[in-house]
């Protein structure tokens, strides 16, 4: 009798656990992997919402290649990407090593700088990041205190994709609290060896720090990319959803948007992003290769 108990509790849990996962199954099916076919099916049409789709084969893709609209987007968003990540995960890193030192009150300091990445994407700070970099805005003051007159930085297409880098940069409280995180994980034994042989603070980080916290690099790095290509807020609340001055903030992202939601081209703007959603599955898997290289495990 215990032993038939035993085998039917297990039954039971199952059925619950069952049961308790159809929201998510309802949700995995409805609001993504049916949008997801669908948008896939688009992708070989022309379609503009007021008529059906009319399959047209790879006339969307083969547009791409004439689009200058879509070159330059794909322009601003890689240079968008391999620029402000590595500053971000910069910053990050050395803003972690700060906090590990051991300073008092450092859950205040783990969660004021973890604030930025909550509130980085909003309307509400990219609306305020247009007031500090527009015309007549704080950033302007500031300088022409010294002189220096630039105007407005988000009319001057040289300056206005950089307030959108630092803008991603400010947003580096989430890699910083995982970095602080592998930080920890880092047993002080192998410092005490390294100080034995007569290792410097420069010789420990670059000889026990970097190589343990390589995984956690690697995991920043993938993370952080992936939300870069995907940035869309911050680029059309700062051009007012137009990419502008001279498409100098058209995001990837933000020409889907223009080209889905207000030319109504729904075929062309799903094509587009089944090329995003490949380049960057190609690009998480180009990192998977070579993380072979220069990522480093416990047990290697």
């Amino acid at each position: 009798m215990p032993i038939t108990r035993a085998r039917r509790r297990p039954r039971g849990q199952g059925a619950a656990a069952h049961v308790f996962l159809i929201p998510w199954w309802l949700g995995l099916v409805l609001v993504t992997a049916v949008p997801l076919l669908a948008s896939l099916y688009l992708a070989f049409t022309d379609y503009n919402i007021l008529s059906s789709p009319e399959f047209n084969g790879l006339a969307n893709f083969r547009r791409m290649v004439e689009d200058e609209y879509f070159w330059a987007a794909v322009r601003v968003t890689l240079v968008y990407v391999l620029v402000s990540i590595p500053l971000q995960l910069g910053f990050a890193l050395l803003l972690a090593l700060i906090l590990d030192r051991g300073l008092r009150g450092l859950a205040f300091y783990r969660s004021a700088f973890y604030l930025p990445s909550l509130l980085g994407t909003s309307v509400a700070v990219a609306i305020l990041w247009r007031q500090v970099f527009g015309d007549n805005g704080l950033m302007d003051r500031a300088l022409s205190f010294f002189g220096l007159e630039l105007g407005s930085w988000l009319q001057n297409p040289s300056l206005s994709l950089s307030t959108l880098i630092v803008l991603n940069v400010w947003t580096f409280g989430s890699p910083m609290v995982i970095f602080l995180a592998g930080l920890r994980q880092i047993p002080e034994e192998l410092y005490e060896a390294a100080r034995v042989d007569g290792a410097g603070v420069v010789r420990q980080f670059t000889g026990v720090t970097i190589p343990l916290l390589t995984p956690i690099v690697f995991f920043n790095v993938i993370l952080q990319t992936i939300g870069a290509f995907q940035s869309f807020t911050q680029a059309h609340v700062v051009s007012g959803g137009t990419g502008g001055p001279a498409n100098s903030t058209l995001f990837y992202t933000l020409y889907i948007y223009q080209q889905g939601f207000t030319n109504f081209d729904m075929g062309y703007a799903s094509a587009l992003a089944w090329v995003l959603m490949a380049a960057i599955c190609l690009i998480t898997a180009v990192h998977f290769v070579l993380s072979k290289y220069w990522v480093f495990y416990g047990d290697d």
